[in-house]
């Protein structure tokens, strides 16, 4: 029997049985006709292609998941990956004549209509193909339950369009292919869809581990997965399934003993069953990383919908090693309950071509117990308002060596109360008694707030604000929440001569990319967490990113590591820290502490990883924090970047680095240690770039040249470092122009999901 003559059969039953009652034969074939024709049209598509939702999975850099993202719990496999045993049960309970019999049964749909027309029982009466259509229908072409409740009305235009659907599917797939894809959509209750998340949830096995039992049990479920539920109805399930079994023996697929010691195992359904968590608050320790990551991937164009339907793999550089220490240190410094007082580590690694970030906790806990003291507001990677302090002093000083400063050179150190003109009726003080000049390599060391607010008379304010964002604190760029000014410019444009005591919003992860950019001889990455991307198909998806490029020279960031190296030294900041931890790796590293002690920071870098901690009161209504162990908020704090931060920094990073050699920091360079002569720099944007580099190398200046895709003229200077102006640099620097390629490139296509 041909599908058109199976279908016309289908019709003209419905057409007899439904004369002179629900419809007239005379316009009632019709419409049953055009009704199943427009549902083919809208279904078939859909089905044909065999798309489905299914689970997103996160995993740490070795593959590991870490977290799951679903609308519904589904994993989609192959037919190898089902078990034949599978296979047969399903086939055996549902669809006897399956292999040998079209997709469509006008025996059995004439029956369901004789029962569904004349008011008895709603009738299924359904081949495995056609449970395909409507199980496609209700759990995936359905996006509302109103949709889903016309996916499984019981009226004869439904029936005849699962028909009409089915026939194309049994003359485009083969019948395995059908039974995989049944098998991949069907419902098998306590969120389980599909055949692979049932055996997840109900044995901890994969689907081509399923024994005959465990088949058979899931098989029965499909009838009524509510009143089957082996958890709530376990004398009911067992029934079912052994109607499940009994029906393999009667046609062949197992013995009379098969069936008998089957029948006869128990159920092996316990509770709590082994469904998995939806999302970040899942993801136990690794749920602030797991945030970023979906924060991430959402700027890249790969929505959260998108990644709770679309059954990509993302792999991320969580290394799991470098998360369990980081986090033994924050819980180890402050307790995750303690009122008031939020410990945060952030790890990145350094690199001539990508930073990848490999650690990002806090003590509070991912989720929703406040009680607990949990949050999902993402503490390591967020900027928080309370500020990162004296860390700040080191995007003066890179703007001082780019200017033409060394690291060997005196600075001035006003007394307390000293009143820079930069800003007027600003007044800065000290903690603590300094001599009254100091090199700029000890200065750092031992941090005098007033030797470095009378520096940035020297390099002027916006320089020092330029150089923070092109060394990683990119953040400051960024446009204000209404879309108004950034806080660089902001900064700049009032001239706050605060900005190099750290008042500026500021996030652990910006000042660990901080950390890494120095240790990559200058060069700044975007910090990234995703080591690739597969969609469904295990096709790679391509993410756009940001290019790296050289923030300062390397000469400059070799020789400010060194300047930055004694800080763990005796009479550094962060002695103290470093010598209870047993650090022994030379370091380049700052700290910094706000006002009142409302936060404390620390950043530091080895040639191999890059960390920073702050520590700060995460309350609605911030106080001051006093050291301590743990520390508590308190009403005038002590609170330093040397302590608490710093503490947490070494303990974590002595682990991490544990195994791995003791490397020296990179060679200095003379013109940024004992400085040079200082010129004037040309102010070169907006030039041919041949002519902006001959009047360069005329000033006494080295110059190198790249191009960027831009709007403005081909050959156009879009970028300078160190900036022109009134500017100052070393004669003989390296002075880098980027050009524009004179065109902007479309937006690469969001990812299908």
């Amino acid at each position: 029997m041909t599908s058109k003559v199976r279908l016309l059969a289908v019709a003209v039953i419905a057409g007899i049985l439904v004369a002179g009652a629900a419809f007239p034969l005379v316009g009632g074939l019709g419409l049953l006709s055009n009704q199943a024709i427009a549902g083919a049209q809208d279904t078939s598509p859909g089905v044909l292609g065999g798309e489905m939702p299914s689970i997103t999975t996160v995993t740490d850099m070795n593959g590991a998941p870490i977290a799951y993202l679903y609308d519904q719990n589904r994993q989609i496999v192959r037919s190898e990956q089902i078990s034949v045993t599978m296979k047969a049960a399903i086939v055996a309970i549902e669809d006897r004549r399956f292999f040998s019999e079209s997709g469509l049964d006008p025996r059995s749909i004439a029956r369901a209509l004789v029962n569904n027309g004349t008011g008895g029982s709603t009738q299924g009466a359904s081949t495995l193909t056609e449970q395909y259509v409507k199980n496609y229908d209700e759990y995936v072409a359905a996006q509302t339950p109103a949709e889903q409740l016309k996916a499984t009305e019981a009226t004869f235009g439904r029936k005849l369009r699962e028909a009409r659907v089915a026939e194309q599917l049994d003359h485009s797939l083969s019948k395995d292919e059908i039974l995989t894809r049944y098998l991949n959509v069907v419902y098998l209750g306590n969120q389980s869809y599909g055949v692979a998340a049932a055996a997840r949830t109900y044995f901890n096995t994969t689907p081509d581990q399923l024994t005959v039992p465990q088949a058979a049990l899931l098989a029965g479920m499909v009838q009524s997965p509510a009143a089957y539920d082996p958890v709530a109805h376990p004398q009911a399930a067992t029934g079912r399934r052994n109607v499940v079994i009994d029906q393999m023996r009667q046609q062949g697929e197992l013995s009379p003993e098969q069936a008998a010691q089957a029948a006869a195992s128990p159920l092996g359904v316990q509770a709590p069953l082994h469904g998995i968590a939806n999302g970040c608050t899942g993801a136990g320790d690794d749920g602030f990383f797991c945030s970023y990551v979906l924060d991430y991937l959402d700027q890249a164009g790969i929505t959260p919908e998108q990644l709770r339907s679309g059954g990509y793999t993302v792999r991320t550089t969580l290394d799991p090693a470098a998360m369990a220490a980081a986090k033994q240190a924050v819980d180890a410094q402050v307790p995750p309950t303690q009122p008031h007082v939020a410990d945060t580590l952030a790890v990145v690694q350094p690199g001539p071509t990508s930073h990848p970030v490999r650690a990002l906790v806090a003590n509070r806990g991912y989720g929703l117990d406040a009680a607990a003291g949990q949050t999902t507001y993402d503490l390591p990677a967020e900027p928080e308002n309370l500020g990162a302090g004296s860390v700040y002093k080191i995007f003066t000083s890179a703007a001082y060596l780019a200017q033409g400063g060394g690291i060997g050179n005196v600075i001035p150190v006003p007394p307390n109360g000293y009143a820079s003109p930069l800003t007027p009726g600003f007044v800065v003080s000290n903690d603590g008694n300094y001599p009254g000049a100091l090199t700029l390599q000890d200065a750092l060391a031992q941090s005098p707030n007033t030797a470095f607010v009378k520096l940035e008379e020297t390099t002027g304010i916006a320089p020092v604000v330029d150089m923070a964002v092109r060394m990683g604190m990119t953040s400051l760029a960024d446009p204000g929440a209404d879309g108004g000014a950034s806080v660089a410019d902001t900064v700049k444009a009032q001239n706050q001569a605060s900005f190099t005591l750290g008042v500026a919003p500021t996030s652990p992860l910006e000042l660990a990319s901080v950390g890494a950019t120095l240790a990559s001889h200058g060069t700044w990455c975007p910090p990234d967490p995703i080591q690739s991307v597969t969609d469904a198909s295990g096709a790679p998806v391509t993410l756009p990113t940001t290019a790296c490029h050289q923030a300062v020279p390397p000469q400059l960031a070799d020789t400010l590591m060194t300047g930055m190296s004694k800080d763990d030294q005796p009479g550094g900041t962060s002695a103290a820290a470093a010598t209870a931890a047993g650090w022994n790796r030379p370091t380049a590293a700052k700290t910094g502490t706000t006002q009142v002690s409302e936060s404390g920071a620390f950043v530091a870098a080895t040639p191999q990883m890059s960390g920073a901690s702050i520590v700060f009161d995460d309350s609605s209504r911030p106080r001051p924090i006093c050291n301590g162990r743990p520390p508590t908020s308190c009403s005038t704090g002590n609170l330093f970047g040397g302590n608490t931060p710093a503490q947490t920094y070494y303990q974590a990073m002595t682990t991490i680095l544990a195994g791995q050699p003791v490397l020296p920091l990179p060679t200095t360079d003379p013109r940024f240690v004992a400085g040079g002569d200082r010129i004037a720099v040309p102010q070169e944007v907006g030039q041919p770039i041949d002519q902006a580099a001959a009047a360069l190398r005329a000033a006494g200046f080295g110059v190198t040249t790249s191009q960027v895709d831009h709007r403005s003229p081909a050959g156009t200077v879009v970028g300078q470092t160190p900036a022109g102006g009134s500017g100052q640099a070393v004669a003989g620097q390296t002075i880098a122009l980027v050009s524009s390629s004179g065109h902007v490139p479309a937006p690469p296509p969001a990812p299908a999901g």
